[in-house]
């Protein structure tokens, strides 16, 4: 069911602008949750939109219990890489990127917003909260791997897998963790860990895994130390990002959610726009640089 608009987008704009009692421009202050609706106008799709198709992710319990399972999914993540590796930020990625916020906490894994900093010249911190598919790592040491490496290595090691299944790796449906569906996958080759012959595994957080306790303590401190929480394109079905909102409003700060879904936080929610999430973050950033200066740039 589609929930409903508590407020305008301008009004809300206001409060995150601090407009609403005329004190000013400050847009400072505001931490920033993310989902897979920030990222769906860069062509990631999203698990749980209205648009999204049903599919099981993958669990860590299945990737370190099933070798099939796991070079299943090695598979379908090497067609899927160069989709996802090319994704560029949206026009809300680069909004946020100009907005002096207190931090921005993604659940999303795609590393766009970096990518908008680093294009913005942003300096606010970025928080993977649940990991980056950029990296990969060995279960056994510990070792980082670049995946454009892991990548090279599953072409050297599977060189017709693509024409064996009869999937194009420049047109397929990718999903938010980078993977496509595939069925035939029982002869693909995994890569291990070259340094220990260890397990390798994205450095992300899997369905039933737990968020690194470092990365969860920035996290806390960040929202912490925020005026408030703005929640962009998150459904905030899993715990680790509804955290924050509870926390937030346990605090009596305002949460702010803007997506087009219901989601697990809206009767949390001080304020609540349905609209499409780049639309509205480039309308926040418009007003809260210089009172809308014509410099913003998107």
């Amino acid at each position: 069911m589609r929930p409903a608009a508590s407020h305008g987008d301008q009004e809300i704009i206001d409060v995150l602008t601090g407009t609403a009692g005329a004190v000013g421009i400050d847009t400072s202050g505001w931490a920033v949750l993310t989902g897979a609706g920030m990222s769906t106008d860069s062509g990631v799709p999203d698990y749980r939109g209205p648009d999204a198709v049903p599919r099981q992710p993958m669990t860590i319990q299945t990737f370190l219990s099933h070798p099939d399972q796991r070079a299943r999914y090695w598979a379908r993540s090497w067609v899927g890489w160069p989709r996802m590796r090319s994704a560029q930020p949206n026009a809300g990625h680069l909004g946020l990127a100009q907005l002096p916020v207190a931090g921005i906490v993604t659940q999303n894994v795609d590393g766009l917003h970096q990518a908008a900093a680093s294009e913005m010249g942003s300096e606010s911190p970025v928080i993977d909260l649940h990991g980056s598919l950029d990296r990969v790592i060995c279960l056994s040491q510990g070792h980082i791997f670049d995946r454009d490496w892991v990548q090279a290595r599953l072409s050297e090691l599977n060189p017709d897998f693509a024409r064996l299944v009869g999937i194009d790796p420049i047109d397929v449906e990718t999903a938010p963790d980078g993977d496509v569906e595939l069925e035939e996958t029982q002869n693909f080759v995994v890569v291990d860990c070259p340094r220990c012959g260890g397990i390798l595994k994205p450095d992300v957080v899997y369905f039933g895994d737990s968020v690194p306790p470092s990365r969860l303590q920035e996290a806390n401190r960040i929202c912490q130390e925020a005026r408030g929480i703005v929640v962009l394109g998150s459904s905030l079905a899993v715990l680790s990002g509804l955290r924050f909102v509870r926390a937030a409003a346990k605090e009596s700060k305002p949460v702010v959610i803007v997506t087009d879904g219901p989601t697990r936080g809206d009767e949390l929610a001080d304020y609540r726009s349905i609209s499409r999430v780049a639309d509205f973050v480039a309308d926040w950033a418009l007003r809260g640089i210089q009172g809308g200066d014509d410099r913003l740039t998107l």
